[in-house]
């Protein structure tokens, strides 16, 4: 496995965690702390969100990186952990393209 593909697989889980957690957190968290009153799941999802967004961050940077990303690319992948859903998107397009441009087989 080459450094890209590593660094690809990092991303693309770091990417579904995130994204996840995100979903959790506005779906879920937010609708019971304002609806319910109950802030357990906010403090908790809540931090653990922050804390893989900033690891996410920091793959997204190194995939960036390693591939030449242009900055919109890089722009959208930063973007991706603050909107729910988006994610998922932005994962799936930027795989393709590092697939696409390092030509490795798809798995």
């Amino acid at each position: 496995m080459t450094g890209t593909e590593a660094a690809l697989r990092r991303y693309r889980a770091l990417a579904c965690s995130v994204g996840v957690g995100l979903i959790v957190l506005v779906f879920v968290g937010m609708p019971l702390r304002y609806g319910a009153g109950v802030r357990a799941v906010v403090a908790v999802v809540g931090p653990v969100h922050g804390v893989l967004y900033i690891v996410y961050l920091a793959t997204a940077l190194d995939l960036a990186r390693r591939t030449r990303l242009s900055v919109l690319r890089l722009l959208a992948m930063i973007g991706a952990g603050l909107l729910p859903f988006l994610a998922f998107v932005v994962e799936r397009r930027v795989t393709a393209w590092v697939r696409g441009r390092t030509l490795t087989p798809s798995r």
